[in-house]
């Protein structure tokens, strides 16, 4: 029964997995298709198409224009590359990939960091003050996550460096949490319910630290779940694992339709 239940909730949290990759994905190509394209074009107003006046392409301001071609293109490496450190088999099979790919992704995970935390101090909030403070705890989680991780790999701590680095991945796909919580909402209310053009409403407010702080709580639940917890707790979390794989695949295929694919 108990391995039951554990198999239960592995194969829960693959089925996530999957559906989380084909999201990222469908992200990607729609940065790789919007900005990606208009950098190797030199069309940079394609960086204007979508991010508001003074938060893409700004003529004159190299430095955040540099900053904010870092962060896209780290973004690239996360939703293509950065999934690909959860893969068992690749782990198992290619672990000179895995060690060389994980370099990078610490790597990234400052990059990512650091180029967002800049772009907001210099360029203000793009979708008001509270996202600024859920991106800036982000950041500093994100960071914190990701050195520990490095530490933790270092001193050969492997079960820790696991940890550590599975909470670094969540925390940077925190963009992405966004926004499929955006369309999920939406398309669950038929409208922008609690939502404001100042990006202050209730739901704004709960959003802009719930992208950062729920999908970490559901991964510290399901670790726990996996280590620690008896049969009714893998159940339950594998029933809880079911759910978000049903809500991550709806709202990557709500954002692609609704946010990536008509911009391209």
């Amino acid at each position: 029964m108990k391995s039951t239940a554990a198999k239960a909730l592995s194969l829960s949290a693959a089925a996530w997995f999957v559906a989380l990759v084909g999201g990222l994905w469908a992200f990607g190509i729609y940065i790789v298709g919007l900005y990606g394209v208009g950098a190797a074009t030199g069309n940079w107003e394609r960086w204007n198409a979508v991010l508001p006046s003074g938060h893409g392409y700004t003529r004159g301001d190299t430095a955040g224009n540099l900053a904010l071609g870092v962060h896209l293109l780290m973004a690239v490496f996360v939703t293509f590359a950065g999934a690909m450190q959860l893969v068992p088999a690749l782990r198992a099979k290619a672990p000179a990939y895995h060690r060389w790919n994980g370099r990078i992704f610490i790597a990234v995970a400052f990059a990512i960091a650091g180029s967002g935390l800049y772009i907001a101090l210099t360029r203000g909030a793009v979708a008001g003050v509270y996202m600024a403070v859920g991106n800036t705890l982000n950041a500093v989680l994100l960071m914190t996550c990701a050195g520990l991780a490095l530490k933790f790999a270092v001193k050969r701590r492997f079960d820790l460096h696991r940890r550590w680095a599975l909470r670094a991945f969540v925390l940077m796909l925190g963009v992405f949490f966004y926004r499929l919580g955006m369309m999920l909402w939406f398309v669950a209310n038929r409208g922008p319910v609690g939502h404001t053009d100042a990006f202050d409403g209730p739901f704004d407010i709960f959003l802009a630290f719930a992208h950062v702080l729920l999908p970490l709580a559901v991964l510290e639940l399901y670790l726990l779940a996996r280590d620690k917890g008896g049969v009714l707790a893998k159940w339950a979390m594998a029933g809880g694992m079911t759910v978000a794989t049903l809500a991550t695949a709806a709202g990557g295929l709500l954002a692609a339709i609704g946010l990536w694919l008509p911009r391209l």
